[in-house]
């Protein structure tokens, strides 16, 4: 699962070391700007089922504090996109956000990153780092475009990696679906934009 940086990617100038790596992509009926626009307003609550993964994700920790075990869960709201750094938007052609923590425990372990610079400096034994971009493929004609959705995820060590390796193997299927729900929504954002 070692990784090898791919030419040109959008994550390279941001995570180009990693050890997990996710891409999904489809085709829309819009320009690159319109694209990049949809998937920075996105809002994942809107979705239904990706809001029914991320409460079953989430159901664990959440129980643990009805039983008194844990209280890191009822200090914050449900994890989402509005977790995330921005760490790159050129209105065209990529956007970028990162995120910093322990994504195997009930609270995620989130490190809080206040600029693309502090994510990019990061280097704390035990945390990992991930990133996620969305970045676009004109497509022959400029009538449509590939947009492109991947997901990069570092463990600096042994001990991260240890964890990481189940808890990737576990939610990658899942995840999956989040993102193909994710770009369906954009695209259908798009398309609307685009038509009227």
């Amino acid at each position: 699962m070692a990784s090898k940086p791919a030419h040109g990617h959008p994550l390279d100038d941001w995570l180009p070391q990693h050890q997990f790596s996710e891409t999904h992509s489809t085709l829309v009926a819009a320009t690159p700007a319109r694209c990049l626009a949809a998937a920075a307003a996105l809002n994942p609550d809107d979705d239904r089922l990706i809001g029914a993964a991320l409460a079953l994700r989430e159901a664990p920790g959440r129980l643990a504090e009805a039983l008194g075990l844990r209280g890191a869960l009822s200090q914050r709201r449900r994890f989402g996109l509005q977790d995330f750094l921005l760490l790159e938007n050129d209105g065209v052609h990529r956007l970028v956000y990162g995120l910093v923590g322990q994504f195997w425990r009930a609270d995620y372990g989130l490190r809080v990153m206040n600029t693309p610079e502090q994510f990019r400096a990061f280097d704390e034994a035990g945390v990992a780092r991930l990133a996620l971009s969305f970045h676009t493929e004109p497509e022959a004609g400029g009538q449509r475009t590939r947009l492109i959705t991947t997901t990069r995820l570092f463990g600096p060590d042994a001990q991260t990696l240890a964890r990481l390796r189940p808890y990737w193997w576990l939610i990658r299927p899942v995840s999956g679906l989040i993102r193909q729900r994710l770009l369906g929504t954009v695209r259908r954002s798009a398309e609307a934009t685009a038509a009227g």
